[in-house]
């Protein structure tokens, strides 16, 4: 059945639900070049504006899952798999994998790169000497039978439809839409094959979602999402309004999950990962094996070596580091009452270790250390943040977004939970 864009453009601007048949249309039409690219910004504006049903949502994710191939992991351990809908120094995937894999589990990850404040996991994973992030089917599979898990960028068959539509998303002012960013995770996730899925949510000021209720409705499309397509889901909310763990970067960021993986570790990072890990193994059946004694064991570790050697990288090999540090002092004795997680972001960016555009270079060393968190006693003068660089005129403008991020007073504030809410299919 063959459908005139302009009118599904208008079903849409006008509140009306599209159908199954023309959603499936306009996906395959838009990803084969037949429907222009100002056809579908003006749908994605009207998508933006006026919504869409769950069951409109869940068809839309089906037709750009349909616009590629979908993997076929063929292992004898069950899958499972997490998405992060990004934050400031979330490196959990690093410690992440090799732990759900070292309890029993296949973890096959197909990860992405940082755009603007937040990080990418693979540009966290290319500080590591020899590492490569593109990979087989067939080179997933063997490593998912051998070593339980795999985090490498995407096949290029996957969701090529999602590809196309992200990109004109960012250009129309059409990014903050529910509909749109639940399809879009969804798409590829579910066509990555993985038998289950954990969502980490994010909800903050270094997040996506600026609050929580924001990041509930996200969830929840997302999980409902997950049980129209089969696919068990779980989300969890979590907190990023200051940056998790105490490395924002790359190098700096692989350092400190290797940390968490022998045994140390800022204490946050440790809660969620192994809070993740959990939800993982439950949808994996397996949620009789402890995670955070198998962390505990240094099992996690050596799966995290064997990771790493098996795409060539090298786990004993030393990180880069930065030719230039900047140290931020502390304003004021006291306790550091607040650290603002955007802030940090922008900063780190700045100094290198994120980019404006696909096509832009990070560098592995740059970054931002946090010598402090917040709850934490401060000296005036002493140490606060580091600022890592291979471009010592970049520290200008990472200082200027630093402005105002934190806060020292006389009381500690009260702490948090860094797991804000579960939602459960």
């Amino acid at each position: 059945m063959t459908f005139a864009a302009v009118d599904i453009i208008r079903t849409k601007r006008d509140g009306g639900v599209l159908s199954d048949a023309q959603i499936d249309w306009v996906v395959d039409a838009y990803t084969h070049g037949a429907v222009a690219e100002e056809q579908m910004a003006a749908l994605a504006m009207a998508i933006f504006l006026r919504g869409m049903t769950l069951a409109e949502i869940s068809r839309w994710t089906a037709a750009m899952i349909s616009s590629g191939s979908r993997l076929s992991l063929s292992v004898s351990r069950p899958t499972v798999d997490k998405h992060s809908t990004g934050g400031v120094g979330d490196k959990i995937t690093l410690p992440l994998a090799p732990l759900v894999a070292a309890c029993g589990a296949a973890v096959p990850q197909l990860s992405g790169r940082g755009l603007g404040h937040t990080g990418g996991t693979l540009d966290k994973l290319e500080s590591i000497p020899g590492w490569r992030a593109s990979l087989s089917l067939a080179e997933i599979t063997a490593q998912l039978s051998s070593v339980g898990a795999v985090v490498c960028a995407a096949t290029d068959g996957l969701a090529p439809a999602d590809k196309k539509l992200y990109a004109l998303r960012d250009v129309t002012s059409t990014v903050e839409s529910v509909p749109l960013i639940a399809s879009s995770i969804m798409s590829k996730k579910i066509a990555e094959g993985a038998s289950g899925l954990v969502l980490d949510v994010k909800a903050g000021s270094g997040a996506f979602m600026k609050d929580v209720a924001s990041a509930r409705a996200l969830a929840s499309t997302l999980v409902s999402i997950g049980a129209a397509h089969g696919v068990p889901t779980t989300a969890l909310i979590t907190d990023m309004n200051v940056p998790l763990g105490c490395a924002v970067g790359n190098a700096v960021e692989v350092a400190e999950a290797v940390s968490v993986l022998q045994g140390g570790g800022p204490s946050d990072v440790v809660a969620l990962t192994v809070a993740l890990a959990r939800e993982m193994l439950a949808l994996a059946g397996l949620s009789s094996v402890d995670p955070a004694a198998v962390l505990a064991s240094g099992e996690a570790y050596e799966t995290w070596c064997r990771m790493i050697a098996a795409q060539g990288g090298d786990p004993s090999a030393p990180l880069p580091e930065p030719a230039h540090v900047h140290v931020v002092p502390a304003p004021a004795s006291g306790v550091l009452a607040s650290l603002d997680a955007y802030s940090v972001g922008v900063a780190a960016w700045r100094l290198g270790a994120g980019r404006a555009r696909k096509e832009d270079p990070v560098q592995a060393a740059a970054g931002v250390l946090c010598l402090a968190k917040p709850g934490e006693p401060v000296v005036e003068g002493s140490p606060l943040l580091e600022l890592h660089t291979d471009t010592p005129e970049a520290v200008a403008g990472a200082l200027e977004a630093l402005e105002g991020a934190f806060t020292v007073s006389s009381a500690a504030p009260v702490p948090g939970p860094i797991v804000l809410e579960t939602i459960r299919g």
